[in-house]
């Protein structure tokens, strides 16, 4: 994610890594993905106040420019935002910006240095000037835009894993979420509904038939996004390696997926004897 501000708070031994804290995650980091600059610099690009561009399509790219490599074809996922320049004059990167966006972004010197370059990114691209407004039609608008995408823990194939996809619908309202389940299960900055008690399967299913577009559900190391009710069922969009049935006989039947999919809740089971229901540790409800 191009343009995220992290601290460096230690080194490998064989110094090509480094272990970093974002607002979201704390993880090593390969220290060639780093530009190291000065905290006002660092946070005077993260901070940014409008004008910005927002990426709300699942992916967009760069130009392509033989001038700049490094910010040539370059990938930002939904829900990052970049500075918005003015319009320029002159070529930026060897084309001229009229038909597209300027924005500005981090680029990595040789020393290891930041510094902030102009890069484009064609009118044509799914982005927004501002983030858009949270409402159940575009959390399914923007949630659409991953189906069928493949399954790619920790955002690997170009894709995400399932935290990863609702970080990112929700970014591109402008919504930050934990990167990883089981914290964004716990975060009370939300409105958590636990199931910290036990909780009959009864009562389960009554809080599964009041669930609201874009509720999130939780179950551990996993997390769905509801999309509505139909047929007598909630249904969600996860991106999933696979689930798992109950056949005609009772027997468990497991389905590989591997991608970002739509189906059915109430069926789902972890073994033939739980639900994915029986399991659920918390559902999040994000407000305006």
């Amino acid at each position: 994610f191009p343009g995220t501000p992290v601290a460096v708070l230690h080194t490998s031994r064989d110094g090509h890594w480094w272990f970093v804290a974002s607002e979201r995650y704390s993880a090593w980091i390969e220290q060639r993905r780093i530009a190291l600059g000065d905290a006002v610099e660092v946070f005077r690009y993260a901070d940014s106040p409008p004008p910005y561009l927002i990426v709300t399509g699942a992916a967009v790219e760069t130009v392509f420019t033989p001038e700049r490599p490094s910010l040539s074809k370059l990938r930002l996922d939904m829900g990052v935002r970049s500075p918005l320049l003015p319009n320029r004059q002159h070529t930026v990167n060897g084309q001229h910006p009229f038909t597209a966006y300027t924005i500005e972004l981090p680029e990595r010197r040789a020393d290891g240095t930041l510094r902030l370059t102009p890069a484009l990114i064609p009118r044509s691209a799914d982005v927004a000037t501002d983030y858009l407004p949270l409402t159940p039609r575009n959390l399914l608008t923007q949630s659409f835009k991953f189906l069928g995408e493949r399954y790619g823990w920790g955002h690997a194939y170009e894709g995400r894993d399932c935290s990863g996809l609702v970080s990112e619908i929700y970014a591109s309202f402008g919504v930050l979420l934990p990167r990883n389940t089981g914290d964004q299960a716990a975060s009370p900055a939300l409105n958590r509904i636990a199931f910290d008690t036990p909780v009959s399967h009864e009562q389960r299913l009554q809080t599964i038939r009041a669930l609201q577009v874009g509720d999130l559900v939780y179950i551990p190391g996993h997390v769905m996004l509801v999309i509505g009710h139909a047929d007598g069922m909630t249904w969600v969009i996860h991106d999933t390696v696979g689930v798992t049935y109950l056949d005609d006989d009772g027997q468990p039947q497991r389905i590989t997926l591997n991608g970002v999919s739509v189906t059915p809740l109430e069926p789902l089971r972890v073994s033939a004897t739980e639900s994915y229901i029986d399991r659920i540790t918390a559902i999040q409800r994000l407000r305006p």
